[in-house]
């Protein structure tokens, strides 16, 4: 019944589609079929993503029309543009020419005022507001709080186990990160009902936008509304703790974002803006880092060379620290080889397999006209997995990113480049070295699944969530 009402909706499309596309068609518009309207290519590249071969689909798509083409997806004329030029097109251009193009989901369920949705003096602005909480300056005070719920996080759900699932239990951990870090939210009930909703949110994220009763897109809309209300909730409490003087400005990101003023002395972020960006931040954060963690686990298993020089520097390290002595901004520092490790864990397996953007006008790549209106696609594998650029691509090598001046610019694009670059990457860095010190300091594993692959649902998973048999270390 749900594909069946999918359909009709899709297909109730098709005439404005079409007048969309007659209205722009042009000897110069780059080569390739739209396909069917509204539906185009879009499962071809779904059912590629999920085989864990996106990378031959457009391989496939270059050889056949060229390093520039048309198709549609996900409902809309889009133009694809992979390689090195098209990255630093991409990651370039202002929003006069570009601007930040998000699902129909992921617009409605984190609301329109957060950064990806935003362009010009906005952006700016709100992305200022965000920096002076996740800049290195700002973060290093954080350090020893992150360490202490991750020495939580294994103590609770590690210790004493012959057997566990990696990748919810990275989820787990990245979640109880935010609660602490972004909002100041401990353990308890209200934190146990925002797991239940920032799941069903998740889920209707990645779905077909249907608002329809009992489907992933409806429940995702009712749990959004939920989360927004509760983060605004809690941004009214922290304000009235900061005037009675009762929490430091510092204390988290939403008692920084309170605290941060215009130069006319008013707030410098509407609550609406607060509220989008925090969710934004919440969503990026919870997968970025868990999905980096999770791999990092899985290549350090088959790689018991890369895993000695992680174990030798993480020791190193703890062999420096009093008993309970939590780690330090300077400890991170002493990480360089693990953060290599990190690194080359996102060149192999980044995130995001791609992106999109949207022209704000007509705008001429490669030869071709892009009309005004069209999505643009790029995907960060083409690059990562070409071996011009990193020799024997599919090769684990951390060493690649021991001078990282000598790779190519705008052809590693884990975290975005240029003025575009993630404003999170300090924060994921954080997380990721307390976490994988504790782990390899703590534990030994190995991988237990028959099957150590991996698809992707838009977001790479390995195969049954990556399960693993641990054993614990004598760490008296």
């Amino acid at each position: 019944m749900y594909y069946l009402v999918l359909f009709f909706t899709l297909l109730s499309f098709i005439p404005i589609f079409i007048i969309l596309t007659k209205r722009r068609s042009s000897n110069r518009l780059p080569p390739g079929s739209l396909g069917i309207p509204i539906i185009g290519q879009s499962l071809g590249l779904l059912r590629a993503m999920k085989a864990n071969t996106a990378e031959k689909w457009i391989e496939d798509r270059v050889k056949k029309y060229g390093p520039v083409s048309k198709l549609t997806l996900f409902g809309a004329p889009t133009v694809l543009i992979p390689g090195q030029a098209a990255n630093k097109f991409i990651f370039t251009s202002d929003s006069n020419t570009l601007n930040n193009q998000q699902t129909k989901p992921i617009q409605i369920l984190l609301g329109k005022r957060n950064l990806l949705g935003l362009s010009g003096d906005d952006h700016k602005r709100i992305r200022g507001a965000l920096m002076t909480f996740l800049k290195p300056e700002a973060l290093k005070q954080y350090v020893g709080k992150m360490d202490g719920e991750i020495k939580e996080h294994f103590k609770m759900y590690w210790q004493g186990k012959e057997k566990v699932t990696v990748m919810p239990l990275m989820k787990t951990l990245s979640f109880n990160i935010i609660c602490s870090l972004l909002f100041g939210l401990e353990a308890g009930a209200r934190r146990q009902k925002f797991v239940i909703w920032f799941g069903q949110m998740m889920d209707g994220m990645w779905s077909v936008p249907v608002n329809l009763p009992l489907t992933p897109f409806n429940r995702g809309i009712r749990a959004s509304s939920k989360i927004q209300n509760m983060v605004m909730d809690i941004i009214q409490e922290k304000r009235l703790a900061l005037e009675k003087q009762e929490v430091s400005p510092h204390q988290d990101l939403i008692t920084s974002l309170l605290t941060i003023r215009g130069e006319d002395g008013t707030a410098l972020l509407s609550e609406r803006e607060m509220v989008d960006n925090i969710m934004l931040i919440m969503t990026a954060g919870y997968d970025t880092s868990s999905i980096l963690m999770t791999f990092m686990v899985r290549l350090l298993a088959n790689d018991p060379v890369v895993y000695a020089a992680v174990l030798k520097e993480q020791e190193d390290i703890s062999k420096s620290k009093a008993s309970g002595e939590l780690l330090t901004w300077d400890d991170l520092t002493k990480m360089k080889y693990t953060w290599r490790v990190a690194l080359e864990t996102l060149r192999i397996i980044p995130p995001a397999f791609g992106g999109f953007r949207r022209t704000s006008k007509d705008v001429e790549y490669g030869g071709y006209l892009i009309p005004k209106g069209w999505q643009i696609f790029w995907v960060a594998n083409m690059t990562h997995m070409n071996e011009s650029i990193f020799p024997e691509p599919k090769k684990f090598v951390p060493e690649r990113f021991e001078n990282q001046a000598s790779v190519p610019p705008y052809c590693y694009v884990a975290f975005g480049a240029g003025p575009r670059i993630c404003p999170g990457y300090e924060f994921a860095r954080i997380e990721t070295l307390v976490a994988m010190h504790h782990l390899v300091t703590r534990f030994t594993w190995k991988l237990c699944g028959k099957d150590n692959n991996f698809s992707r649902d838009l977001m790479p998973v390995p195969t049954q969530g990556l399960p693993i048999l641990i054993s614990q270390k004598n760490i008296s």
